[in-house]
């Protein structure tokens, strides 16, 4: 499979001004991606600009149909991102904010806040060329094994419009706990 390499666009002012990770573990890689050359390490200031440029892939879709000039899908998809990334630091500041990288390239994010007796799946997103090919089954998979040795249930929210996903979470024995918005709250249950 021949992937797209991720290059950082010149520096942006307004990434400046976001706030920093805070300094924090990362789980270990599940040894199904270290064997394919996919590694989970810390999110740095570093990483903001990919970061945002995930987050406008993962909302191009959703966009699409609006009739803005792309710049101004772009002002706005950037403000919801710093709203984003402004509100899972100061709601999780000591979870897991993990970026996924294949090859030294950044590829998807995963956010993971391990509480016990529950551990919540804040984010994981991936490139859209990195998806269904097993990373995110093992990324989940991974953070089940850190609850069931937690002995803590494993909660996340998928947004009612991303069907693959909800059978992805089914699949790996999530079951639907509540709606709430757009989203629906999902629940594994350690054993």
């Amino acid at each position: 499979m021949r992937c797209k390499v991720y290059s950082p666009p010149s520096t942006d002012p307004g990434l400046a001004a976001l706030p920093a990770f805070p300094a924090g573990a990362v789980p270990e890689t599940p040894a199904v991606l270290r064997q394919r050359g996919v590694v989970l390490r810390p999110c740095t200031t570093a990483d903001i600009a990919f970061l945002r440029d995930l987050y406008r892939q993962l909302r191009a879709e959703e966009l699409a149909p609006l009739p803005w000039p792309q710049a101004q899908k772009n002002i706005f998809l950037d403000s919801q991102f710093a709203l984003q990334h402004r509100h899972y630091l100061n709601h999780y500041p000591d979870a897991d904010f993990c970026l996924v990288e294949s090859a030294a390239q950044p590829i998807g994010r995963l956010y993971l806040w391990r509480q016990t007796p529950q551990h919540l799946v804040i984010d994981i997103s991936l490139l859209p060329q990195w998806r269904n090919g097993g990373i995110g089954t093992a990324l989940i998979h991974g953070a089940q094994q850190l609850a069931q040795r937690d002995e803590a249930d494993l909660n996340l929210h998928v947004d009612q419009r991303n069907g693959a996903a909800r059978r992805l979470y089914e699949r790996l024995g999530f079951t639907a706990t509540e709606e709430d918005g757009p989203y629906t709250g999902m629940r594994w249950q350690a054993a």
